[in-house]
């Protein structure tokens, strides 16, 4: 395809995956955002005041980065492993596949699409967070760089999870028993360094832990990890789930009835 030819169909999927969200704004944007603003009240402003400082910080001011992150993570994820399971489920994906769009232009539509809810979600979280606290940011190229990689990384994620499931049900046992754990575990609560050695080196097989330390680390200037290493491991990752998307697509796998 001629370069205008592939824009217009990423475009076209990826307004296409916008508008989705947007038009059921009440179910997309506002729920996370209760949810975030009743963590800030429970765990910042009421627990956070016996628990005292966290890596040098006020506790509000310590979880507030990692409760962003967390809310970019699941939404990113969550947008695009229902909208294209949906598409597969009605099977209005076979009418792209067998379309002279490339398939990389697919996945780039719809991750893209996953990218904007989750960065909209985050944004909205950070603008409530003000309320609880004075945010100021240490490194803001790292800050967006971290935010955005990692929505792209878990809207990957659902993409390929959507490739996989064969039921609605399906869609949701990777958030339950695998996405969810790996987030409450992942240091957004608490500094691994108050954990014991063996504690600790269990949570840094957790690759959760390295982005919201990273985007910690880009909004306060701490971090329980290396975040230049943890930052090309997220471009790593990237690649990885990427190609092997494209590889499931190119082969058709899952994806047609």
């Amino acid at each position: 395809m001629k370069g205008r030819l592939i824009w217009i169909s990423f475009s076209t999927i990826y307004r296409r995956e916008v508008r989705r969200f947007m038009r059921i704004w009440p179910q997309t944007l506002v729920p996370p955002v209760i949810t975030m603003s009743l963590y800030f009240v429970i765990f910042g402003s009421l627990i956070g005041r016996r628990i005292g400082d966290m890596g040098g910080y006020p506790y509000i001011e310590f979880v507030v980065p990692g409760l962003i992150m967390m809310s970019v993570i699941t939404n990113s994820y969550a947008n695009v492993v229902s909208s294209f399971y949906s598409a597969k489920f009605q099977r209005s994906v076979e009418e792209l596949l067998v379309s002279p769009t490339p398939n990389w232009v697919i996945m780039a539509g719809y991750v893209l699409g996953g990218v904007s809810r989750g960065l909209m979600v985050g944004l909205i979280v950070t603008l409530v967070a003000m309320f609880f606290t004075s945010l100021t940011v240490e490194h803001i190229f790292f800050t967006v760089a971290i935010v955005f990689l990692t929505a792209v990384l878990f809207s990957l994620a659902g993409f390929i999870n959507a490739i996989f499931a064969n039921s609605f049900d399906a869609i949701s046992i990777i958030p339950t028993f695998v996405l969810t754990p790996l987030t409450y575990l992942g240091g957004v609560f608490y500094s691994i360094d108050l954990l014991s050695p063996f504690w600790q080196g269990l949570s840094k097989l957790n690759p959760i832990l390295y982005m919201v330390n990273s985007f910690r680390y880009g909004i306060l200037g701490v971090s329980d990890i290396n975040v230049v290493g943890a930052f090309f491991g997220v471009l790593v990752f990237i690649a990885l789930l990427g190609s092997w998307a494209i590889y499931l697509m190119s082969h058709g796998k899952r994806l047609r009835h």
